[in-house]
């Protein structure tokens, strides 16, 4: 999975990585949603283990351009995964208290505590993204973001978070069709926001400011990794393999039994 991690300090050009790429698993859809439920089951032990030890915590970044499958992607890669020890954070835009605070205050209490996996789907990284695309704040002030998300999230890791950070990669020719699907097939209608529109004239801009925040915020200890997402059982496959393999990294182990259980008739 090297292959999608971003190299700290790296330029990024996302023209240059193919949404469409599959190379990791030259295999048909079919076979892919196979591999996927294999998948599902390893994690779902491997997250059991991480609950029963309660010594690690893991953060899960989710990125993307609008339709890029944020949801999509929690529903396939974590079910059946026990909700116990999972927990999803949505941030939509702030709200007048969270704005009375630092821009990261409202982020800081829904990291993970030991044991626990958290998913952001969307995340602190907004306050590079939408908050410089559409001028929200001053230049000067969003450009010194980027050291404040390195602190943060070096601050996390120091008390023991893993972090994994993905950008799910679309072009613009798969956005405008899921756009149009959440048009066409009413029970996806409700999903359909005018504002979809406005934002996808902005393409370039919204790619410009990924670049630029993937660049200078990849870490060797918190890295991105731009995730082919045109396929989304493709995805859903370097995603889990990526999460499942930094789980197994971690050595956990079941906390071991108390002593003279063998001695205890249940009646």
């Amino acid at each position: 999975m090297e292959k999608y991690k971003i190299k700290p300090g790296a330029i990024v050009d996302l023209k240059k990585w193919d949404p469409n790429d599959k190379s990791v698993f030259p295999i048909s859809k079919k076979e892919g949603k196979q591999k996927l439920l294999q998948l599902n089951q390893e994690l779902e032990g491997l997250q059991e283990l991480l609950f029963a030890e309660g010594k690690h915590k893991i953060l899960i970044v989710l990125q993307a351009m609008d339709t890029g499958g944020k949801d999509g992607t929690i529903r396939h890669v974590f079910e059946g995964v026990n909700p116990q020890g999972v927990k999803v954070a949505s941030f939509k835009a702030p709200t007048r208290k969270e704005l009375a605070h630092d821009y990261l205050w409202r982020i800081h209490k829904h990291t993970p505590g030991k044991g626990e996996i958290v998913i952001f789907n969307r995340s602190h990284y907004e306050d590079v993204l939408v908050v410089r695309v559409h001028n929200l704040v001053p230049e000067d002030i969003w450009s010194r973001r980027y050291e404040h998300i390195k602190a943060f999230e070096k601050t996390l890791i120091d008390e023991g978070t893993t972090i994994l950070k993905f950008y799910l990669h679309i072009n613009q020719e798969e956005q405008k069709e899921r756009l149009q699907a959440r048009l066409d097939e009413p029970h996806k209608n409700w999903k359909f926001s005018r504002g979809d529109l406005e934002e996808r004239k902005l393409w370039d801009q919204y790619q410009e400011a990924f670049e630029t925040a993937l660049g200078k915020t990849s870490t060797e200890t918190a890295p991105w990794f731009v995730i082919p997402a045109n396929r989304k059982w493709y995805r859903n496959l370097v995603i889990s393999t990526i999460i499942i393999e930094k789980l197994k990294s971690l050595k956990m182990s079941f906390p071991p039994p108390e002593e003279d259980l063998n001695d205890i008739v249940i009646e």
